[in-house]
């Protein structure tokens, strides 16, 4: 087998020719890097847990919480500590991701790094941001007062932090689909024009996502969800277009 002596092959892929277990090796470092930013943040969240369960209960409005176990409390800080540090180690894991894939890349994209860190992770917090003060509020309140003339709302602690837990992932994850998209043009493995003709597409897979995604079956969290993905979609066609523009010219 010849080896690859293009230039500008080798510019691009750097390391890309590693062996497929050092490619794997890799991963697991990132990856392990990630856990243990997320413990960290975690741990850091479980000592102020009381604090931001506080701050969290306010999408519910006048609506208490209760607890059916004795470790009910207990196992809420835990999930608070959790989904706290994850969100909190955002930056940290979107930067493992990009430490993972810069190798693939040419060396002035790699100089991207700090750019992409910083809007990616805006765009994360920035889309939990949205769900908590936006989503969350009308979300409770229809899903709630949905049946209430015949049925007593009782909501454990539990499940309300694993449902806003899982709804500001969810919509701090979806926010990221510009970030994606731009650097997908970038590189060229996607362009405005198949983007455009893959609406009717598209929008079938933004629904199927958002039913996956909310954690709830109900429609109005899915479409909650959905709404934004699409608006965030055509947002992406723009970057894409533009990067393709910023192409021609050089």
């Amino acid at each position: 087998m010849t080896e690859t002596t293009d230039p500008e092959t080798k510019k691009r892929f750097g390391r890309s020719d590693m062996p497929f277990l050092d490619h794997v090796e890799e991963l697991r470092w990132r990856i392990i890097k990630s856990i243990l930013a997320v413990a960290v943040v975690a741990g850091v969240s479980f000592v102020f847990a009381e604090h931001i369960f506080k701050f969290i209960v306010f999408p519910l409005g006048d609506i208490k919480l209760h607890f059916t176990e004795i470790t009910g409390s207990f196992y809420a800080y835990l999930k608070i500590s959790f989904y706290t540090g994850i969100i909190g180690a955002a930056p940290v894991i979107l930067y493992q991701i990009w430490r993972f894939v810069a190798p693939g890349l040419y060396s002035k994209e790699k100089s991207a790094v700090i750019p992409f860190v910083f809007f990616a992770s805006i765009l994360f917090l920035g889309g939990a941001a949205f769900c908590f003060y936006v989503v969350l509020p009308y979300a409770i309140k229809f899903l709630v007062g949905y049946g209430q003339d015949v049925m007593t709302p009782i909501i454990t602690v539990n499940s309300y932090v694993s449902f806003a837990g899982m709804m500001l992932l969810a919509f701090g994850l979806t926010f990221e689909l510009p970030v994606i998209g731009y650097f997908l043009g970038k590189i060229g493995i996607i362009s405005a024009r198949t983007l455009r003709k893959g609406r009717p597409y598209a929008l079938v897979l933004i629904l199927v996502a958002a039913a996956i995604l909310t954690p709830t079956p109900d429609v109005f969290s899915q479409l909650l969800l959905a709404g934004p993905m699409y608006f965030l979609y055509e947002i992406t066609i723009i970057l894409v277009r533009y990067t393709g523009l910023r192409k021609d010219e050089k």
